[in-house]
């Protein structure tokens, strides 16, 4: 406290880049604003799994393709292992199987490379708050590939969701990671992981977001 005032403390991030002039242009950025400090730069996604076990960060900012492991895999193992650390994806490439499989895996937001960089700024203090960041084309690909379905789950498939997967479903649209939802329910991080599984199948979904879409879309969550 200072001068009677509460001072917050700044958002801790990881770049995660295995371009460096990349990598480090973007922390020459974010080190204009004051609120963010970046504590560590991996070069691989194997690199962001152990700094994130380490540092701890609140938010690693990932890459896709990266040697040794890519994004995809990092985002995975980060998720699943870190406590309270939030995936935001920088990266070139907006192919459907890296979208949806990063998603699938955790990730809380998904921004292009072509974004400004007050954008990406935004966008990690958004999911420092708990929201989920897309960018507009990423959103499109998200809607039209609810939308776009021939075969949705009939009405009592969806009423088969236990109060269990409810809970977690709702939690899961206030942008959770497993291991927040897992702490709030007083569960394991595989017993979540276990009804997401089956929410998914429910739903005839394949990602965290996608869930949350039809969710709303069937009327069993208020949009936010």
């Amino acid at each position: 406290m200072t001068g009677g005032k509460l001072t917050m403390s700044p958002i801790r991030l990881i770049l995660a880049d295995d371009h460096v002039m990349l990598r480090q242009g973007t922390l020459a950025l974010l080190a204009r604003e004051p609120d963010l400090i970046v504590v560590g730069e991996a070069n691989d996604g194997a690199e962001a799994v152990r700094l994130a076990e380490t540092l701890r960060p609140d938010v690693v900012v990932m890459d896709v393709r990266m040697p040794n492991m890519n994004g995809i895999e990092a985002t995975r193992q980060i998720c699943s292992r870190t406590l309270g650390v939030q995936i935001l994806v920088l990266t070139a490439h907006e192919d459907d199987e890296y979208v949806f499989a990063l998603l699938e895996a955790g990730a809380s937001g998904y921004l292009l490379k072509t974004a400004p960089v007050s954008e990406l700024v935004r966008a990690i203090r958004g999911v420092m708050a708990g929201e989920s960041v897309m960018a507009p084309s990423i959103v499109r690909k998200l809607v039209n590939r609810v939308s776009g379905r021939k075969t949705h789950p009939a009405e009592d498939e969806i009423e088969a969701l236990t109060g269990r997967e409810m809970e977690v479903l709702r939690l899961l649209a206030q942008g959770m990671t497993n291991k927040q939802i897992a702490d709030t329910l007083v569960i394991s991080d595989r017993t979540v992981q276990t009804h997401l599984s089956n929410i998914f199948a429910k739903l005839a979904v394949s990602s965290r977001t996608e869930a949350v879409l039809v969710a709303m879309k069937r009327n069993l969550l208020q949009a936010p």
